[in-house]
């Protein structure tokens, strides 16, 4: 595979993502020796990833990491699930202990040469968000200078013949928030419309990009006909969550398997100090990624 520099987001150690690194690891270690076992969860996490790829950007976890994350999931004990087969579970009372969805957020093209084949091999299930403009080529990312490439309709095509599901994620990749009512809800239903066409079937799950929403996105996504919707906020899936307001936390190029492991079983369902402030230093108009 050809190593691309995403020279929107390398993993410089800005001052921000050094902070953020060292809160992260101090709350995942607190968690690994935190007195007695974890309890029973009552619900499910929400594991989201961009890219699994050796650039250096910041959304690019290593394939190498990728793997050892995977392998520890099996390994303790996760119970990988689907994500509308967690969400029926749950409702169902019949959710397995330490059940775990894993997301992955655009459509990159290094998801189907680095991260398939390990999931495929585990036999994890995975959704994918994928915005129809960025894969036909109509809208870009502009978080970066040289966007890495994506997923084609026909790779995508592929890959749901093997099992990902294929969800969407806005028309463009806009932030929502910033958008007029009628703008807003184009990129919601239309998104979904343009899925349904191009792949068959129907589309239940929305993905706020950049987690940008409120009120107003929620009941576009419910005028769309779409059951879920995720944003960015940590947290577990329980019987009192918002349905369309569904909690995920990230993994990123700086995760170890403690962190890793403390995400999947709760110690970091709540914002680290100053998050809004991290991602405003660290990112700034690249909020929206």
């Amino acid at each position: 595979m050809t190593t691309r520099t995403s020279e929107g987001l390398k993993p410089e150690r800005h001052p921000a993502t050094v902070v953020k690194m060292a809160m992260t690891k101090a709350r995942s270690l607190a968690w690994d020796y935190r007195p007695g076992p974890p309890a029973g969860t009552g619900g499910f996490r929400i594991l989201f990833y961009h890219r699994v790829s050796d650039d250096r950007d910041l959304l690019a976890v290593t394939p190498r990491d990728f793997r050892q994350q995977m392998e520890m999931l099996a390994d303790d004990g996760f119970a990988v699930l689907d994500l509308m087969d967690a969400w029926g579970r749950l409702a169902g009372g019949d959710l397995p202990e330490r059940a775990i969805v894993l997301n992955f957020d655009d459509g990159y093209l290094d998801f189907a040469q680095e991260a398939w084949p390990v999931l495929r091999e585990l036999a994890f299930p995975a959704t994918v968000f994928i915005a129809p403009g960025l894969v036909d080529g109509t809208a870009r990312m502009s978080w970066y200078e040289r966007q890495p490439p994506l997923l084609s309709w026909r790779e995508i095509r592929e890959l749901q013949d093997d099992g990902v599901r294929f969800e969407p994620h806005t028309m463009t990749h806009p932030n929502l928030s910033a958008l007029d009512d009628a703008g807003c809800l184009h990129e919601i239903a239309e998104s979904r419309a343009v899925l349904e066409d191009k792949l068959g079937g129907e589309r239940v799950a929305f993905c706020y990009p950049g987690g940008n929403a409120g009120e107003r996105e929620r009941r576009h996504v419910a005028d769309a006909g779409m059951w879920l919707a995720l944003g960015c906020e940590p947290g577990m899936v329980d019987a009192t969550t918002d349905a369309r307001w569904l909690p995920r936390i990230a993994i990123g190029r700086y995760d170890g398997l403690r962190d890793v492991r403390a995400k999947a079983e709760g110690g970091h369902d709540r914002p680290l100090p100053g998050r809004g402030i991290y991602r405003t230093l660290r990112y700034g108009r690249l909020e929206a990624a």
